[in-house]
């Protein structure tokens, strides 16, 4: 969407990558198979609650696809550094290559990237200025599909009414209880494991550090000034306009910010 791809070639990042991409299908699959769609015709809930899975569904795996494959904000080989911000960039000592503070190395992709957070295996691709955001949303919608997910399992066996079951030799329906408690404890994981991330990149933005700045200790609440959180969002996400931070199918535009920001460490 109006950015090159990036493509890094790391089989460990595949496999991470293919996981969550299995554990997406399973759940868009068999979910709606199995629990929606009967009971939608059955009459126990309406087309709404369909269509906002499929919508949480899609939401998620375009967020997975996009952090993937987005420029995370790596530098190029020649960078134009304006004269006025001279004294904000330095020389990266893997790669020899002049960078922004706050940029990082990163080893896994060979490259150094402006603002980077971390090197995610799950979407194997760094998390970096450009695609922070995506990754963002990613979390979030993970989270939101796998409540939904763990809600409809539940009320499937303890709140709706019992299906009247006619075509036992399909089989979904056969192998019905096996495959909602594997949706289950998927659900669980990622639901586990996402909300502890998602948490730590929450305070990380309103913080304005990121998780190697924290590793590293550099960043001392004496020597900063805290922004406004609206303006640390706006920041990440390209816009001021809050109805846009939910929203995977745009293009970021960021904002005019100098790389040294108010804060700089």
């Amino acid at each position: 969407m109006g950015r090159r791809i990036h493509f890094v070639v790391d089989p460990q990042g595949w496999c991470c990558m293919g996981l969550i991409i299995f554990v997406w299908l399973y759940n868009t699959i068999f979910i709606p198979k199995v629990i929606l769609f009967p009971h939608y015709e059955e009459g126990h809930i309406s087309v709404v609650a369909v269509l906002c899975y499929y919508f949480c569904s899609l939401f998620c795996i375009a967020s997975l696809l996009r952090a993937s494959v987005a420029d995370p904000g790596k530098l190029p080989e020649n960078p134009t550094i304006p004269i006025t911000e001279r004294e904000y960039w330095e020389l990266c000592n893997k790669c020899n290559m002049m960078r922004p503070k706050r940029s990082h190395h990163c080893s896994r992709c060979g490259h150094c990237v402006r603002r980077m957070d971390h090197h995610c295996p799950w979407i194997n691709n760094c998390v970096g200025e450009d695609n922070h955001w995506l990754f963002l949303q990613l979390c979030f919608y993970s989270q939101i599909l796998s409540s939904y997910t763990l809600i409809l399992d539940f009320c499937h066996y303890y709140y709706f009414l019992p299906l009247k079951k006619e075509n036992w030799d399909v089989f979904v329906f056969r192998h019905e209880l096996a495959l909602l408690r594997i949706s289950a404890f998927m659900g669980l994981i990622i639901l586990g494991g996402i909300s502890g991330l998602f948490y730590t990149q929450l305070m990380g933005i309103f913080t304005d550090t990121t998780s190697i700045e924290k590793m590293s200790n550099c960043c001392e609440d004496i020597s900063r000034r805290r922004k406004p959180w609206q303006q640390t969002f706006s920041e990440v996400f390209g816009t001021h306009w809050k109805i846009l931070w939910f929203i995977p199918f745009r293009q970021r535009q960021p904002l005019r910010v100098p790389y040294h920001f108010a804060n700089h460490v």
